[in-house]
């Protein structure tokens, strides 16, 4: 589905009326949409402007992470939220820093947020699992999911993965969500050490 069409359904917004708004016929909206046409690029930045979206959005396919990022973005723009305070965060990916994530007053836009986080989760770690075809610790990657089924809320296995990151370099040391971490660091990596990991 063309993001132009997404979109439209998201703002229940009837091609005419779109139309109208650009001042064209409605057939070129449909046209747009059926991809016999480019939007032209005069009027990307009116639908930027009109729907508080990058242009890209508008001009392709969108993928389950995009179609959540304009839901977020429209329920912004229903609700009006005001920011309440930023969290530090950790991001990996293009990042790979602390960064200050925002803690919106209403809980909704929090939710769709964390909804969103889960969604390129879920997507990075199908794309870890094709990295390799014929993968020998397939059912470590069982484990993985067993264990954040059954024990997501355990400190032992938050303080096991933090130590690992570190350990492999995938998190900077300068990276502690406790104080009493390195320590627990320290003798893991021990263990790690006399087994020659």
């Amino acid at each position: 589905m063309l993001g132009l069409e997404y979109v439209l359904g998201i703002y229940n917004m009837q091609h005419i009326e779109l139309a109208e708004k650009l001042g064209i016929r409605k057939q070129n909206i449909n046209m747009w949409i059926k991809g016999k046409q480019n939007i032209p690029k005069k009027y990307l930045p009116v639908l930027e402007e009109l729907f508080g979206l990058d242009s890209e959005y508008f001009t392709k396919e969108l993928n389950e992470i995009e179609k959540l990022e304009i839901q977020k973005e429209k329920l912004k723009r229903d609700l009006n939220p005001v920011i309440r305070k930023h969290d530090l965060q950790y991001m990996t990916g293009e990042v790979n820093d602390l960064v200050e994530v925002p803690i919106y007053d209403k809980e909704e836009i929090n939710s769709m947020e964390r909804t969103i986080e889960k969604a390129k989760l879920a997507s990075r770690f199908k794309q870890a699992l094709d990295i390799i075809d014929n993968n020998p610790y397939m059912d470590t990657y069982k484990l993985i999911v067993e264990l954040v089924e059954k024990v997501p809320d355990k400190v032992l296995l938050h303080k096991t993965i933090e130590a690992l990151a570190h350990y492999y370099e995938v998190l900077p040391p300068w990276v502690v969500s406790e104080p009493e971490q390195e320590e627990f660091e320290g003798e893991i990596f021990e263990v790690f050490d006399d087994n020659n990991f």
